[in-house]
């Protein structure tokens, strides 16, 4: 069935924005251990991912959500808590949601108040421009590259104030923020910034193999910029990680206990969807990562339902192509598969957890990374940025082959480094065990459990039958 296409005109978006103000509910009342997020707005393509970006970016987890947006409105409820596990009580990261979510496009550009998260980080506005360039890379995962990246940026003279990276199935993707010296601000002479990229693709392209690409890009800062995390999906995506990932349908292998990732899609005809079910291990960021799949491949989420028990998450999605029509073809299915394991599974973290925080410094990453490399650590995920002066982040480093290290090994080099880096025991026994079933990055204090053996997730015939009962239609978490 062919579906009217979805015409973005972004006039007529603020006009019915202006019409129709989206309308923020915040409810600690209904649940004793989750906050409720509900949100009834004018729908738009690419809001669904906003509202979740809003949401993960303030480090709340999302448990549950319900999602319906036929037709030109939308009505979303998020169960949420922060990552110790409580209710969002602070009343001023509750306004700080409330305005994220709600205000429109004209007046969010003229806001700037920032919020905390319960963990001490600070978190800007989504449209305000970082002050510092940034470094794109991808190419071909190898031990020490990372390392070789941040020595040639520190013999250049620039200051690395954030590096973010992922690796998967032998693909690497970064990006690195860096300032002009401790002057501080972006680099804007052309001519230095085709230095620095000349540099830097040396070092990329000096091991590539036949056949093997890769890609240096820097650019200025832009109020328009690409939330990095979603941007790091595109560049794995562009350098084609996905390709070797395996579809497994949950209806058809998932055993009993299983935490692999699981992707089955099937049409519902009469609706004119193709229905999305997706089975895999919880954890932090997987509807951000999924529903971030989903829209850059240009397909529009009508309804979905998620939730989580125990370790396990299950998805479930309506959907149809930007152009209206349904995935038709075991080609497009099968891509589209791929892509949601590879967004899935990227993220996943291998080997020991490292805790970075220290006063921060020229060439703090550099001369860390120099010593993993020496002592032959490979970094296998890093995420490390600025909190006023000092650096804070994490590393997950294997040895050079990418299997595990011995927690022994590692702590005689966090002694070499100086002791600004700890070894996250719990952390880490809880990453080795994700890595060997295809997990993804652990949470602390989190319990193990069984999966029961019960029919597949699906809340379905819900979409159709009760829309007016969103925030009643789950039990208690």
């Amino acid at each position: 069935m062919y579906q009217l296409p979805y015409v973005r005109d972004p006039q007529l978006e603020l006009l019915i924005e202006r019409i129709y103000p989206p309308r923020v509910c915040i409810d600690n009342d209904t649940f004793q251990d989750c906050t409720l997020v509900k949100v009834d707005s004018a729908n738009k393509h690419g809001i669904l991912l906003e509202m979740v970006q809003v949401l993960t970016d303030l480090d709340l987890v999302i448990s549950k959500s319900y999602i319906s947006s036929d037709g030109g409105w939308l009505m979303d409820v998020f169960h949420v808590t922060d990552q110790l596990g409580n209710k969002v009580t602070d009343e001023s990261l509750i306004h700080y949601i409330q305005q994220a979510l709600c205000v429109s496009r004209s007046r969010r550009e003229g806001s700037s108040k920032t919020a905390r998260t319960c963990m001490g980080r600070e978190v800007l506005p989504r449209h305000m421009a970082s002050e510092q360039t940034a470094v794109e890379i991808i190419g071909t995962d190898r031990p020490g590259l990372l390392s070789e990246i941040f020595a040639v940026l520190v013999d250049l003279g620039c200051n690395i104030t954030a590096a973010v990276a992922w690796t998967h199935h032998k693909a690497a993707a970064s990006i690195v923020y860096i300032e002009e010296g401790w002057k501080g601000g972006p680099i804007k002479d052309p001519k230095r910034l085709a230095h620095v990229q000349d540099q830097l693709e040396n070092v990329v392209d000096a091991h590539n193999g036949l056949g093997e690409t890769s890609s240096v890009r820097l650019t200025a800062p832009s109020a328009g910029r690409t939330h990095t995390e979603r941007r790091l999906h595109q560049l794995m995506y562009a350098n084609g990680d996905y390709k070797q990932c395996c579809c497994r349908d949950d209806g058809k292998i998932c055993k009993k206990g299983c935490t692999r990732t699981h992707v089955g899609i099937e049409s519902c005809k009469e609706k004119g969807y193709s229905v999305i079910n997706i089975k895999s291990r919880d954890r932090p960021k997987l509807l951000f990562d999924t529903v971030c799949a989903l829209t850059d491949l240009q397909y529009v989420v009508f309804h979905a339902a998620v939730s989580s028990k125990g370790i396990v998450a299950d998805q479930e999605y309506f959907i149809r192509h930007k152009g209206g029509c349904m995935l038709d073809t075991d080609s497009e299915r099968n891509k589209l598969s791929w892509a949601l394991v590879a967004a899935i599974e990227r993220r996943v973290s291998h080997g020991l957890r490292l805790q970075l925080c220290t006063l921060n410094r020229m060439g703090l990453l550099s001369d860390i990374t120099r010593i993993f490399r020496e002592n032959g650590l490979s970094i296998s995920t890093i995420d490390v940025g600025t909190n006023g002066e000092r650096a804070v982040g994490s590393f997950f480093v294997t040895d050079a082959s990418g299997h595990s290290v011995d927690p022994q090994r590692v702590e005689l080099v966090i002694k070499e480094i100086g002791g600004s880096v700890a070894l996250i025991q719990e952390a880490s026994k809880l990453a080795a065990q994700a890595s060997s079933s295809s997990a993804s990055r652990p949470i602390q204090g989190i319990k193990d459990a069984r999966v029961e053996d019960k029919p597949r997730f699906s809340l379905g015939s819900l979409l159709w039958s009760q829309l007016g009962r969103l925030s009643s239609n789950f039990g208690s978490i």
